[in-house]
């Protein structure tokens, strides 16, 4: 691992919508609820293929996940779709009351997920939903790097007891992994070794600390990717032996700085193994509608900001 194999660019929304499909087809319990933005979160394909097994829960996300966590005890398995920003904010009291309370076997897709969502502006960006799912008791959090992972984490998902969220992005991205990847629950992987500094990424970030890692290189700095698609459970042992292998880290995540990848980070540090540390995330403020590369910049999440954040880092060293 290490180099990003940029050929096989894949989205994680078309990814999702054919592997949800072949679940649906195979496994009784697996039903679509669809918050009325099926052909975008791409579980349309389950609607013309496999009818039955879809439930169009029209613009009403807090009813959506009642209706899921109704289905759940009676031994069906939903999988609740829609944007992570309705997921995560408008429809929290639902999720935790109904659903992670009583530990209820529903997986929730939080799609469109940071700042890419195809210019649809503020309402539509989520940049809290790591923080807000993270916080609940019995919930599990995941964020894949590519769309390899994403086909482990629902297989995983789907033979796992108890809620899940599982936050995917938008626009297509540079694959990651092969296709004989191993997801593991609350275990970390490591996609590129280094020995100056270690960045602990998530989600669509980790692409992007991989391509930071790779200018860096040209700089004669060895940066460490350390790859974290749970961020609950966490690997707190991974995270550990970085700080212990390279003496310093730097948190790189497409989310708010405050209560993500980069808190989780620093609990465990201050806690464990306190090293200078840097975060790079989304500071104190919404974000707009843009371009990408528009919003990467502004909101310094860039590859060339995590780049930058590595060599201030290093100075604390």
């Amino acid at each position: 691992m290490g180099n990003l194999k940029t050929a096989e660019k894949v989205a994680m929304r078309d990814v999702f919508g054919e592997t949800l499909l072949k679940l649906s087809q195979v496994d009784p319990r697996v039903y679509a609820l669809d918050g009325d933005l099926a052909t975008s979160t791409k579980v349309d394909v389950i609607a013309e293929k496999n009818e039955s097994k879809f439930l169009q829960m029209g613009i009403a996300e807090q009813n959506m996940m009642s209706v899921a966590a109704g289905l759940a005890t009676t031994g069906l398995q939903p999988w609740a779709t829609t944007f992570a920003a309705f997921l995560s904010k408008r429809a929290i009291d639902q999720i935790q009351v109904q659903i992670a309370q009583p530990n209820l076997d529903v997986k929730m897709i939080g799609a469109y997920s940071g700042l890419l969502t195809g210019k649809t502006g503020k309402t539509h960006q989520a940049l809290e939903d790591i923080a807000i799912f993270r916080s609940l008791a019995n919930m599990v959090v995941l964020a894949p790097a590519d769309g390899v992972e994403t086909k482990k984490m629902m297989e995983f998902a789907n033979n796992h007891y108890g809620p899940v969220y599982i936050r995917l992005a938008r626009d297509p991205l540079p694959t990651v992994f092969s296709e004989n990847h191993k997801f593991e629950l609350g275990k970390a992987v490591k996609v590129r070794e280094g020995k100056d500094v270690t960045i602990i990424s998530t989600g669509t970030q980790t692409v992007r600390s991989l391509e930071a890692a790779q200018k860096l290189a040209e700089e004669g700095i060895n940066a460490a990717v350390l790859h974290m698609p749970s961020i609950k459970p966490f690997d707190k042992e991974a995270i550990i032996q970085a700080a212990e292998e390279t003496g310093v880290i730097v948190t790189s995540e497409e989310h708010s700085i405050y209560g993500g990848l980069g808190s989780a980070v620093a609990e465990v540090l201050v806690e464990e193994k306190p090293v200078p540390m840097l975060r790079v995330g989304v500071k104190d403020r919404n974000a707009e509608s843009g371009s990408n590369e528009a919003l990467l910049q502004k909101y310094e999440i860039s590859s060339d900001h995590i780049a930058a954040r590595v060599r201030e880092a290093l100075k604390k060293k």
